[in-house]
């Protein structure tokens, strides 16, 4: 049959080519292959008919049935001869061989019929091997190629083309964003599950950032233009499409590699039937026909259409089908936790203050003092004394010392907030609380006049759904799940009792995760889950490296070889259970295939299979193992119809 590439024929480089050219010529191709499947089709159903209604039409209905078998072997031999001349041998020489035997037996319906349904199965296998520029085709649809660009307060309608970083662009509700860009002015909310796979929106306002391909909802926005073409997320999430389908798995590498002996051996196989049979060229050509190991081929490419297609749905960016395979055999996994296993900012959890101070006296001034300070706690600091109501006090004389306090005058009075060495060397007197911080809880002092007046207490919370998604990976058969982090001993030891992890590592720089998986990697086939930034040196040491929230960052596409564009840690077993079914699957349109082949091949030799029927069950099993390959896409359904759910629940309230 048709040769299974699913390399497109340009290079990765010429992205605008693949994206915008490859998905019409596709499309074009494969309609002018179903005109003349139709017009042949009808050609040779016409001898047919005029031979059973008007038997002494003799010779019309021979002219309709050799118009017919014509048009339909035409491209399949055209295909068949390029592949010659340029030194290849592929399934199309069987095909080719199989329509000729047809034709010097001199029956040509029978020839008209084989190449009919031969015709239609190389339709189907083409529009299951372009599974990436249908992919991009639908991603392009999510941009408009219009932006409505504003200069001084007009707005002009211009392409998008001609937009550059910097400029001021507005979105109506209802609209596609047509660029990443960043809101300066206005309110929305912005449905992400093109590139996300979250059904739940999110409120955007001014300073957050929005992504090329993703839809406003409700309210109009002026943003500055941040990255265009090909730099925005959803460009980036194409690339990674088009690389994914572009790699093969290593069965799809022996397919090719033993191809050009698999011809000479069926040739050999067709021979032997022809001298048995007493030289019947019809049991040569059902050989020809049923020997055509067109469900084999397709037995991975299908299955890896479809589950790229259900991970993208997904929210996950695989690179390589080879990581995908590789997931179902990771017995490890290495989870940073600080943005992964935590949500990555930080909260007030206790305010402890003095016995002659109110509660509200120490966060207004902890939070008065560290206004300033662009810091994990001042920023929450701030949310809870903008949550409780608090009017601060006037900052003057303000600075800071990184990552241990900051000092000011609040309403005049100096304020000191930090930890008990900070306070401690500038001659400030501080009684430690050693039991919170074994506890995991980060502790800041707060000092006023010079005399501390209490403490407040924070915590990183730990994601909802992470002790869910550790038993779920246990459940699949990983049997080692470590996390590694930059985090203080007491943090690290608090979080990973609470998950039930079985190998932590604190106070770790970047390297040091890098050195715990290498030597992991020794005795096991591991995995790592970070956030794609400080992260990098780890995610690229491990034999499977996952980032999360990889939307918008350059950093975690490319350091890992799987981009979860959610922080949702659901995911992960998603794309273990996807992995194991898309193997299974594999493996039972392989059985399918061979089954197929070998059966039929040994009913020819028998003399129990027929031309057509060869053809047939041919174009039958091919479509079977699409069918069984499809499957695969509806992964992952529970856990988008829980979100959607959510988000009707949502709207109720």
């Amino acid at each position: 049959m048709s040769e299974i590439n699913i390399t497109p024929e340009s290079n990765a480089t010429d992205s605008v080519q693949i994206q915008e050219a490859q998905p019409k010529s596709v499309k074009s191709r494969t309609v002018g292959r179903i005109g003349l499947a139709l017009f042949g089709g009808l050609l040779t159903l016409n001898s047919f008919l005029l031979q059973w209604w008007l038997p002494e039409q003799e010779y019309a209905a021979q002219f309709s049935a050799i118009a017919g078998a014509i048009i339909l072997a035409c491209p399949i031999v055209i295909t068949a001869i390029m592949d010659l001349v340029e030194g290849k041998i592929h399934m199309n020489e069987l095909v080719a061989l199989a329509i000729f035997a047809a034709f010097a037996g001199g029956d040509f319906q029978i020839a008209g019929v084989i190449a009919f349904f031969l015709l239609l199965t190389i339709i189907i296998e083409s529009r299951t091997a372009s599974g990436a520029q249908r992919s991009i085709e639908e991603l392009i649809k999510l941009t408009p190629s219009t932006a409505h660009k504003v200069v001084d307060g007009k707005e002009s309608e211009v392409n998008v083309s001609e937009l550059s970083v910097g400029d001021v662009i507005r979105v109506r509700p209802g609209e596609n964003f047509p660029v990443d860009a960043k809101i300066i002015s206005g309110f929305s909310t912005v449905n992400q599950a093109s590139i996300t796979g979250e059904s739940l929106p999110l409120d955007k306002s001014v300073g957050d950032d929005v992504f090329a391909g993703t839809m406003n909802l409700t309210g109009m926005v002026e943003l500055t233009v941040t990255r265009i073409g090909e730099d925005t997320t959803l460009g980036k999430v194409k690339d990674m499409i088009m690389a994914a389908e572009q790699s093969r798995t290593p069965f799809v590498r022996i397919i090719d590699r033993y191809a050009g002996y698999y011809t000479p051996t069926v040739l050999m196989i067709a021979g032997i039937a022809w001298v048995l049979s007493g030289y019947d060229l019809d049991r040569v050509t059902t050989v020809l026909v049923i020997a055509c190991p067109c469900a084999v081929v397709l037995a991975t490419p299908t299955a890896v259409v479809a589950a790229v297609a259900a991970a993208a749905r997904l929210g996950i960016f695989i690179k390589n089908v080879n990581h995908l395979e590789l997931a179902a055999k990771i017995n490890a996994f290495v989870f940073d936790k600080t943005g992964t296993l935590t949500d990555g900012i930080l909260s007030v959890v206790k305010l402890q203050p003095a016995d002659d101070v109110k509660p509200a006296e120490l966060l207004r001034y902890a939070a008065s003092a560290e206004s300033y300070s662009n810091h994990p706690v001042a920023a929450a600091l701030q949310n809870i004394a903008k949550d409780a109501g608090l009017n601060l006090g006037e900052v003057s004389d303000f600075s800071e010392t990184p990552g241990k306090g900051v000092q000011a005058k609040v309403d005049g009075i100096d304020c000191i907030v930090g930890r008990t060495t900070y306070l401690s060397n500038l001659g400030i007197e501080v009684v430690q609380h050693e039991k919170e911080e074994s506890e995991g809880m980060s502790v800041v002092y707060v000092a006023v006049a010079g005399k501390v007046i209490g403490w407040i207490g924070l915590k990183d919370k730990l994601r909802s759904e992470a002790p869910e998604i550790i038993q779920s990976l246990r459940d699949q058969g990983v049997r080692y799940c470590a996390m590694v982090t930059g985090d203080r001993q007491s943090v690290a030891e608090t979080i990973a009792g609470s998950l039930q992890i079985d190998e932590y590592r604190s106070e770790c720089l970047p390297e040091d995760k890098a050195a715990f998986v290498e030597n992991l990697k020794k005795t096991m086939s591991v995995a790592v889950v970070g956030d794609g930034v400080n992260d990098a040196p780890a995610l690229a040491a491990g034999d499977l490296g996952i980032a999360m929230g990889a939307i918008g960052s350059d950093i975690a596409i490319n350091s890992a070889s799987i981009a979860l564009m959610t922080n949702d840690l659901r995911r992960i077993p998603l794309l273990v259970t996807l992995s194991k079914r898309s193997r299974m699957i594999v493996s039972q349109n392989l059985l399918l295939g061979l089954l197929i082949v070998i059966g039929g091949t040994v009913l020819t030799l028998l003399g129990m299979m027929t031309p057509v029927g060869a053809a047939i069950l041919h174009t039958l099993s091919s479509i079977l193992v699409i069918f069984n390959s499809a499957r695969l896409v509806r992964t992952g359904e529970e856990l988008t119809l829980a979100e959607q759910q959510q988000l009707a629940m949502n709207a109720k309230q």
